[in-house]
């Protein structure tokens, strides 16, 4: 059985956070949410024509903030990808949530309407941090946000977590970590910030009063030790769950597997082809949507399982790859050995994987010995 997973952008907010660099409107017109979901079903539907010999098993509605949205909105659209596609019975559909953007009852709708996963971007449960990222939320907020999805039915629920942000100490961290996790979430996504141009905190840079390195990395280290205490065990550099809670959207990418990007900016990898939309709204809402495409070589997709695989606990299985791609993976696996060799990673037989050091400047190690084609 092919399989297939969907993203699906939604680029509304409230206001644009002081870090974001994603595609994303503040203050959207009624009349120009609902030309988007027009356009977003239209697409929906013409997708599922050809690609209609996959079974979708994963959907993820992100952004902007999906609950922005009416429910009704969000089930409507759903409700297009279930007569577009063949969905499995167990789909993991998942939609982002900003604290303070949905209720009980807006949950129960989301429950009906057949989405089964909330990931919610709580941040920090410092309201002076939050404040500083530009949130339109406080931690009570974020509280009263996870206690409505449990009561109104959720059973799987992520929670976002960022560190390195400013006026941020390893103090204020491990509270945040200590107040999300006594709510118990079945999966924390933890975040460094990255400050990306064109954001508030690029243009204000040296204003900013941010951790040092050596502080972010001991951040990273503790909070490790400890999600691993409430039973959040790392599966993937910036990812933990509970047993059995793993996010299957999330590793279709880091495994890369098929899925589609549907809406303005959304990227699609399918086989060896890669495309994405345009992130001119106009543009899409005409239906002029595709902005890249490609075509990628069997070296260059190696060079990709191998710096996504190592973003894993499990790391790569490099025997695995070369029978996969046809291609000889001798040495990246010999250049990684070398770290093993130094304390960054560890080898059993034909796989390798970073230690918790190793991780922590994967980037750095991969863009070294990766060599992509021009």
């Amino acid at each position: 059985m092919k399989t297939l997973g969907l993203y699906i952008h939604i680029p509304f907010c409230k206001s644009k956070c002081r870090y974001c660099d994603f595609c994303s409107f503040p203050h959207p017109k009624t009349e120009t949410v609902k030309k988007y979901i027009s356009a977003l079903i239209s697409e929906i539907e013409e997708y599922g024509r050809a690609y209609g010999e996959y079974t979708v098993n994963t959907v993820y509605f992100g952004g902007g903030t999906p609950t922005l949205l009416d429910a009704q909105h969000l089930t409507e659209i759903l409700k297009a990808v279930k007569a577009s596609f063949s969905l499995s019975g167990d789909a993991e559909i998942t939609t982002e949530c900003n604290p303070a953007t949905g209720g009980f009852d807006y949950f129960k709708a989301l429950l009906s309407g057949g989405f089964n996963r909330l990931s919610i971007g709580v941040q920090s449960m410092n309201d002076r941090e939050l404040k500083l990222l530009g949130r339109l939320h406080s931690a009570e907020d974020a509280k009263s946000t996870l206690r409505e999805a449990r009561k109104a039915g959720f059973e799987n629920v992520s929670v976002d977590v960022m560190f390195g942000i400013p006026e941020q100490t390893p103090q204020s961290l491990a509270q945040t970590l200590d107040e999300v996790c006594s709510l118990s979430p079945e999966h924390l996504s933890l975040y460094g910030l990255k400050i990306e141009e064109g954001t508030h905190f690029a243009r204000h840079a040296d204003s900013l009063i941010l951790p040092d390195e050596d502080t972010e990395y001991e951040m990273y280290l503790s909070s490790v030790k400890k999600l691993a205490e409430f039973g959040l065990e790392r599966y993937e550099i910036s990812n933990f769950a509970k047993k059995g809670f793993t996010s299957r959207h999330n590793l279709k990418y880091w495994h890369r597997e098929d899925y589609l990007g549907l809406g303005i900016a959304a990227h699609s990898c399918v086989g060896n082809r890669r495309f994405a939309n345009t992130c001119d709204i106009e543009k899409y809402l005409k239906g002029d949507r595709i902005d890249t495409n490609e075509t990628i070589s069997p070296h260059d997709i190696l060079c990709e399982k191998i710096m996504l695989g190592m973003r894993l606990e499990e790391g790569a299985d490099f025997d695995l790859l070369q029978e996969e791609t046809n291609e000889d993976t001798a040495k990246y696996k010999n250049a990684l050995e070398r770290y093993v060799s130094c304390g960054y990673a560890k080898k059993e037989g034909g796989r390798i994987a970073f230690l918790s050091n190793g991780m922590y400047v994967s980037n750095s190690i991969l863009s070294e010995i990766l060599d992509f084609e021009k």
